[in-house]
This record gives C-alpha cells, structure tokens and sequence, in this order.
C-alpha cells in the first residue's frame, strides 16, 4: 500500500522576511531566510543567494522515501 506524501512536506518549509528597503519589483531582493525544521538561517543580498541557500539545505535534507 503507498504512503500518502503531503505535497508540501514540513522539511522544505521556509521564511522568508523580505528588508524593508527590498524593492521587489525591480529585483532588489534583501533579506533573510530560515528554514523551519532545521531552524538554520542565512542573510541574502539576492535572489542568487536565496535560492542556493534554499537549494543546500534541501539536499541535505532526508528524502521521504529514504
């Protein structure tokens, strides 16, 4: 019988808290990001940045059918 995967799995949630002075819509994205299951954070000073931190942690997190 296959389990039933949630589709948005707790070990890929994140924060993402955007700086004040961010400007969004011309692609000044600053801020901060943390992911809740590993409670680890880092400051990003661009969408480059976010999204690698985002993509490190996701891999090292454990697959759900591991």
């Amino acid at each position: 019988m296959p389990r039933n995967k949630p589709s948005l799995p707790s070990n890929r949630a994140f924060v993402v808290q955007l700086r004040w002075d961010a400007d969004v819509e011309h692609g000044d994205v600053r801020g901060r990001v943390e992911h809740l299951n590993s409670m680890q954070a880092t400051h990003f000073e661009s969408t480059e940045e976010l999204m690698a931190f985002i993509a490190r942690v996701v891999a090292a997190q454990p697959r759900d059918d591991e």
